[in-house]
């Protein structure tokens, strides 16, 4: 079966990309938001990423950003891959003609199927807490809000922490987990010792997922009593 990856966000110091990819983080991602306290600039994610090794994904956060913005982060970043959660629609955020994800703001009454649907062409959906503003703002949501089949991957964000996320992968089982203020001791400072817990809560919750897979056949023989 495949695993759970992983994201964590908002990173800004060098030490911090490091740890995150030493825990076991699949992606990391760089706020390009100036009224975040996590907000970088192009220039400083393209220092911050070049530490990546190949195989992990430098992600850029936008909220309504002017194109000028994106262009800078695409520049100085060429493997970036593109996270919305403003109020973008489809076309501009398939303009540039790369892998994004459209962040989704849960809350009661929500259409995700719907919203799915109108960013087919995303990688993924981000399914994030409402909260006045943009971003989930740490808050978990709902998680029942989440309709049992959404056609596209989906990646589980808000609040979420080494003590709740694999009740999140257990119960959501998203493609991915995104991960910010619930692996820092302040603002835009990870801490590594909470990003290697929170990954390897993330393991743990796919080797449950695993056993359960490898059990459910012999479950259904014993029903039919073969």
């Amino acid at each position: 079966m495949s695993r759970t990856r992983i994201k964590i966000c908002g990173l800004t110091r060098e030490a911090d990309v490091d740890a995150a990819v030493a825990a076991g983080a699949d992606a990391i991602g760089f706020v390009f938001y100036a009224k975040s306290p996590r907000a970088v600039t192009p220039q400083r994610a393209a220092e911050l990423a070049r530490r990546l090794p190949a195989f992990v994904t430098p992600v850029g956060l936008f909220v309504n950003a002017a194109p000028a913005l994106v262009e800078a982060a695409l520049a100085a970043v060429p493997n970036l891959t593109l996270q919305f959660h403003g109020d973008e629609r489809p076309a501009d955020c398939e303009r540039w003609a790369r892998a994004y994800l459209r962040a989704a703001r849960m809350a009661p009454g929500f259409d995700l199927l719907d919203f799915s649907q109108q960013f087919s062409s995303a990688q993924a959906i981000l399914v994030d807490a409402f909260v006045d503003g943009y971003g989930g703002g740490g808050k978990v949501f709902d998680w029942s809000l989440l309709p049992p089949s959404v056609p596209s991957p989906v990646v589980l964000s808000g609040g979420l922490s080494a003590a709740n996320v694999i009740d999140g992968v257990l119960k959501v089982r998203p493609w991915a987990v995104d991960v910010s203020s619930g692996v820092e001791e302040a603002k835009g400072l990870k801490n590594a010792g909470l990003m290697r817990e929170f990954c390897a809560a993330v393991r743990q919750a796919d080797a449950q997922l695993e056993q359960v897979a490898r059990e459910a056949p012999h479950a259904s023989a014993a029903r039919s009593g073969t």
